[in-house]
């Protein structure tokens, strides 16, 4: 045997001859905007459904869209691609058409603004439960691979303005081709933009570079002011002044739990075994949250206009909730157990479980829930005045539903054990997510317990509000997670499960009636009254607060 021959590395890999003549940079973009068409399966799906495929026009519909999208992907690629940057930047492209189509796909997501800036925020821990083996054979077979041949195709080299007026006249060419493509099917095209405008997003790679660019304009301008200052007139009022016990609100933000599944709502199981104990506690089955993924939520939910009023822009360019109280005199202290509190908090105190680390409750960068009660005992011994606690809780955040909850809470089995829900029956997903639930009644549960005994000691007056930011979708409608646009959105992303819990000292102290409130708890509720209903609990007198939207106003006794 000749060794040397088996020890001799292989030939490399020659491309065929057509492929080793040079390409000119136009025809290499044409080629990939074509290859691009396969990510935007998601988007053929919904623009063809309801249409037979023995319809001709049927046929002639989907041709006009693909026509469509080959000229769009043409521009966009044509417009970002140049000189030395066209094959790095087409790279990059593909990989993140790769990626993004798995999203889409898997979960059934629409890579809008929103989705963007909430990728954009997760932290890396959060982000590495969303990588596995099938995210990874994506972004090899139809990013890696693809975008490697790519490369090794040569290019024609031509001087700088022969090659300008060439791409000028190719994105020329382009455009027509778009326009005339709108022009042969104007009216159910017209029709879809205007009543399905959200598979706008679907539209893989534009989606990812639109939103990317929204989101950044969006951030740059907002850093280049200072948030507006708001309730600058905020002060004390006459119940808050007349205090003589410490108070302590403590907000719980939940995460991901959707009211169908709560089990105080009637679900079919009982999630909230250790709540439905819970002497005095009021349940809101009918609440509405502001948006469907925490970026739009949580500095909604402390916004003085929420879902009925929303604007974007100005949340995200004014002061929060907590700077109102805060400015009444208020203590007021953020804990984070996931992403950070989105801007509500800025500039206040603030404290996050993961670098806490409290023992035993901490791993790989994450913490479980019951972190957020650590040292709380304390801190409520030696309150003074008024105070607002927020614990911001990791909840069920998905998709691995399955580390939310230590093993004792493994009640619903099978419980689907993996990152990717595509491994795991609907059953299965259900169970871990249920299982996730049952932790978070028992986290609080567990600080009503703390709670009542503060104010039992005589130590302070506490009441405790909790109130999931959004809900979550669990393979109905083959949906998985949230962030859909709210228009589209399935209702299990936009209901939320809410309670309330007064110690007698507080209610006393506050006169609330507890009976007109579990009547008013039977009515519908949402985000929107959060803002209002804590400046009515607290006392915080300022003209932001709008009565009708507190939740309290009804049912204090004269």
């Amino acid at each position: 045997m000749n060794l040397s021959a088996f020890f001799a590395l292989p030939a490399p890999v020659r491309l065929p001859p057509s492929w080793r003549r040079s390409w000119s940079a136009e025809g290499l973009l044409l080629a990939i905007s074509v290859f691009l068409l396969s990510a935007n399966s998601a988007f053929f799906r919904q623009a063809l459904t309801g249409r037979s495929l023995g319809d001709p026009s049927s046929w002639g519909w989907g041709l006009t869209l693909a026509v469509a999208l080959l000229a769009l992907n043409f521009l966009v690629l044509g417009l970002m691609c140049h000189g030395r940057l066209l094959k790095p930047v087409a790279a990059l492209l593909i990989l993140l058409a790769a990626g993004g189509s798995h999203f889409i796909a898997t979960f059934g997501i629409y890579l809008d603004p929103s989705m963007l800036r909430n990728a954009l925020r997760t932290d890396p821990a959060e982000a590495g439960e969303l990588i596995g083996l099938a995210l990874l054979a994506s972004l090899l077979f139809k990013g890696v691979l693809p975008a490697a041949l790519m490369w090794r195709v040569p290019l024609r080299r031509l001087p700088f303005w022969r090659a300008q007026g060439r791409r000028a006249l190719w994105l020329l060419g382009a455009l027509l081709l778009l326009v005339a493509a709108i022009l042969v099917e104007f009216r159910p095209l017209s029709s879809m933009m205007r009543n399905q405008r959200d598979l706008r997003y679907l539209v893989t790679p534009a989606n990812l570079v639109w939103s990317t660019g929204s989101v950044v304009a969006a951030d740059l301008k907002g850093a280049a002011k200072p948030r507006q200052a708001i309730g600058l007139d905020a002060a004390p009022g006459p119940r808050m002044s007349a205090r003589t016990r410490p108070m302590r609100v403590v907000l719980v933000v939940g995460e991901t739990a959707r009211a169908a599944n709560w089990g105080l709502n009637g679900h079919a199981r009982q999630t909230t075994p250790e709540l439905a104990a819970v002497p005095g506690l009021i349940n809101f089955p009918q609440v509405s949250s502001c948006g469907t993924n925490t970026e739009v939520s949580v500095p909604c939910m402390f916004a003085p206009v929420g879902r009925r009023d929303y604007d974007e822009a100005r949340i995200r360019g004014s002061e929060s909730l907590l700077h109102v109280l805060a400015r009444a005199g208020v203590e007021v202290l953020w804990r984070d157990n996931q992403s950070g509190c989105k801007g509500v908090c800025d500039g206040l105190p603030s404290q996050e479980m993961v670098q806490i680390n409290p023992p035993g409750l901490c791993a790989d960068g994450r913490c479980l829930d019951e972190a957020l009660l650590a040292g709380l005992d304390e801190r409520l011994a030696r309150a003074q005045g008024s105070g607002l606690i927020v614990l911001h809780m990791l909840g069920n955040h998905g998709p691995a539903y399955f580390r939310r909850y230590p093993e004792r809470f493994a009640r619903f089995q099978p419980a689907c054990p993996s990152d990717d829900l595509r491994q795991c029956d609907s059953t299965a997903i259900a169970n871990a997510y249920d299982n996730a639930l049952l932790y978070t009644d028992h986290v609080l549960a567990t600080l009503i317990v703390r709670l009542k005994a503060q104010a039992q000691s005589d130590q302070v007056d506490t009441a405790m509000i909790y109130l999931s930011d959004h809900g979550e979708s669990l393979g109905e409608s083959n949906l998985y997670l949230h962030g859909l646009p709210w228009a589209i959105a399935p209702e299990v992303q936009k209901r939320v499960p809410m309670v309330m819990w007064f110690s007698d000292g507080l209610a006393r102290q506050e006169r609330i009636d507890l009976d007109c409130l579990r009547r008013r708890a039977a009515q519908p509720a949402a985000h929107d009254h959060l803002f209002h209903t804590l400046l009515g609990l607290l006392d915080v007198r300022t003209a932001l607060h709008e009565p009708a939207l507190d939740l309290l106003a009804g049912c204090r006794r004269s």
